[in-house]
């Protein structure tokens, strides 16, 4: 049941996919904008048959195993479908924003997301920008779920479906939706803001389907116009036309972090704390390149020669 279930929904969202990128190409070009590169496709695609084929691995090899193991020491059973069906879906889309935020809170599990916001690019291919390695811990964020007394195949369902509307979202094309879906759902202006390099925009708008968790967690941003969306990282991957390195890029540099002549409580904040921290300063997180920019002397700065803003966010 469950097989042929995926099985009507990859083509059903395939050819969605298709006609929905199709469209945005022939858009980009014909409007001159080039948001598409040939090398970014084929990145894109590189980088999701990466994670899909490791995913499809090691669903079978014991991530399923272990939600089942859970599921059979289930807390509850819901027994009405429409409830079964509705709370799935919102505990799935607040588990992935705790682990999305985890992502960007935590260096080593930032080292894997990365690779999702490495692309200067921002469209729906990028959707597919898949983190090759998050299939080895994601399920952990699952456990909970089946506890609860929902099916493993039906939480892997769930997933699958949410994660369409997330890739749905990468588009430049759709500059606002109507007040009220904005309020609840993740729209595409929402997730501009999430890939931007800009200093305001830095960890922001976590949410895969539903924008309500960003606002209730403190994690939300609007998009600003007086601020336009720089696309990629603080950081740019060297050497970015091999796509090798955009898997690789923080690992090499938390490798030379763990070289450094420092206390092992040190090293171990290097893995763990957020992405920018250093025990000396030489370089920061999100949070505090925030504080810097709010202080003072940095906002008469910005009234004062207004033309900087641009050039202040762009170093993120």
């Amino acid at each position: 049941m469950h097989s042929s279930v995926e099985t009507l929904f990859l083509l059903i969202s395939v050819p969605i996919y298709i006609i929905f990128i199709g469209a945005e190409i022939l858009m980009s070009n014909w409007g001159d904008r080039k948001i598409y590169t040939f090398k970014g496709i084929l990145q894109n695609i590189y980088l999701t048959l990466m994670n899909a084929g490791l995913d499809l691995f090691l669903r079978w090899a014991f991530y399923v195993s272990v939600l089942m193991w859970a599921f059979n020491h289930q807390l509850f059973k819901i027994e009405n479908p429409f409830l079964y069906w509705f709370l799935l879906f919102i505990l799935e889309d607040l588990a992935f924003y705790i682990e999305h935020r985890v992502d960007h809170y935590c260096r080593i599990f930032w080292a894997v997301h990365l690779t999702h916001h490495s692309s200067e690019e921002f469209n729906l291919t990028t959707g597919f920008r898949s983190s090759v390695l998050q299939p080895v811990y994601r399920f952990v964020y699952f456990l909970p779920i089946a506890f609860m007394g929902f099916e493993p195949l039906d939480i892997v369902f769930m997933y699958s479906l949410t994660q369409t509307y997330g890739i749905l979202v990468h588009t430049q094309y759709i500059k606002k939706m109507p007040g009220w879906f904005e309020a609840v759902f993740v729209t595409p202006a929402h997730h501009r803001v999430h890939h931007a390099s800009n200093i305001r925009y830095l960890d922001k708008n976590m949410g895969m389907c539903l924008i309500i968790w960003d606002k209730m967690f403190g994690t939300f941003q609007d998009e600003v116009a007086e601020d336009p969306i720089k696309y990629g990282l603080t950081k740019p991957v060297d050497n970015a036309h091999n796509p090798f390195n955009h898997v690789t890029h923080e690992w090499r540099s938390i490798a030379k972090d763990m070289k450094k002549e420092l206390p092992v409580t040190v090293k171990i904040k290097y893995l763990l704390m957020p992405p920018g921290w250093s025990h000396d300063g030489s370089s920061k997180t999100a949070s505090e390149l925030r504080k810097e920019l709010n202080t003072p002397a940095v906002l008469l700065h910005k009234k004062t020669v207004e033309p900087s803003r641009a050039k202040i966010s762009s170093v993120a």
